[in-house]
């Protein structure tokens, strides 16, 4: 996710499926793209990120979530990005690396990665970098999540994979019971 002081945000492919899981299958929420929407309130992700989500992602959760988003808004990748950061972003898959180089691009203040190596890249070039729990916390501090400690719980269960101590301790920063 790339954030800027403008509002323009833009997420990597993991942060935008996770979220999408959390936004619309926690317990008593309504099914829109706003709920997810009032703690984001606008996204910016790369087309290969939109693509990975929506088209190789159909059937995926989250997938039709995105497309029908009217927050997340699909942005080009940039026409000349810096080829010192196109070597350092070897490796990387498309959706980590369109994501760093739109955020370098837009000078953003802020980019969403969860995958280590692209978060190392990201830091490098003077990117502040947030993962998906620092998301996650933040609409737990802002009211949008109420049961954090469950949400984390429903993401494993779907597979996706964290380290749980780091869980449990997002959980006792916010004052939920550990996991």
């Amino acid at each position: 996710m790339i954030w800027k002081r403008t509002g323009a945000r833009c997420s990597d492919l993991a942060c935008d499926v996770r979220f999408e899981r959390i936004s619309f299958n926690q317990p008593g929420s309504r099914r829109t793209s706003r709920s997810a929407g009032y703690v984001l309130h606008r996204v910016l992700i790369p087309r290969e990120v939109y693509d990975e989500v929506t088209v190789a992602g159909c059937g995926f959760p989250g997938a039709e979530e995105v497309r029908a988003a009217s927050w997340v808004h699909v942005a080009p990748r940039p026409t000349q990005p810096d080829p010192v950061l196109v070597q350092n972003c070897r490796g990387l898959g498309s959706g980590e690396t369109s994501a760093i180089l739109l955020a370098a691009c837009l000078s953003a203040d802020v980019i969403l990665l969860d995958e280590r190596k692209a978060r190392r890249v990201a830091a490098h070039i003077g990117l502040r970098v947030v993962g998906c729990v620092g998301v996650l916390e933040a609409g737990a501090r802002a009211g949008r999540i109420t049961d954090l400690r469950s949400v984390y719980v429903d993401l494993l269960r779907q597979g996706i994979r964290f380290d749980l101590a780091m869980l449990s301790d997002s959980l006792t920063r916010l004052g939920f019971p550990r996991l």
